[in-house]
């Protein structure tokens, strides 16, 4: 990672862990993992550049993918749901994906309009060796922006994020 570790006591905490203003619990709630998301994205994509050489975008879905059966594949549609994306900025980053070897698309059968999108050999490979990297990458980046407390409630979401990250 680029950026040196900083000790946590010299950041400043998130507003939204505070409490005491206007918002309920559960909108403070959202707003850390928002935060906290923001952190982990910025700290992740020079990561995904170096080892992947994909962008963000294009790693979401390649991490979407990784979660199905080693013969399974995603239709386009669920991808762009579950992304939150439009299908025709998910259809140029699987170009992308395509033309750089890491997916294959086809169309689904008795439906001409349905594509569905794997992972090709390749990208399961990289992902693997990339795998170490990019999971000490989060933790790091999660540990260093969420406190003690909200460390602990975040926990019950990222397993193992309550220990200490090795090297910070």
């Amino acid at each position: 990672m680029s950026a040196p570790h900083e000790d946590p006591t010299d950041q400043l905490e998130c507003p939204s862990a505070q409490g005491g203003g206007l918002l309920p619990a559960e909108l403070r709630g959202w707003m850390l993992l928002l935060a906290a998301t923001g952190a982990v994205e910025q700290e992740l994509r020079s990561v995904v550049k170096e080892r992947l050489d994909v962008s963000h975008d294009e790693f979401l879905v390649l991490c979407l993918l990784a979660e199905q059966p080693a013969s399974g594949s995603l239709r386009m549609t669920r991808i762009a749901e579950l992304l939150g994306r439009p299908k025709t900025r998910l259809t140029y980053q699987i170009a992308c994906l395509q033309h750089a070897g890491l997916v294959t698309r086809k169309s689904v059968c008795g439906d001409k309009r349905g594509v569905e999108v794997a992972l090709t050999d390749k990208a399961r490979r990289l992902l693997t060796e990339s795998s170490e990297a990019l999971a000490r990458t989060v933790k790091v980046a999660l540990a260093r922006f969420v406190g003690p407390e909200q460390r602990d409630a975040l926990s019950h979401l990222v397993p193992d994020l309550a220990e200490e990250p090795e090297g910070s």
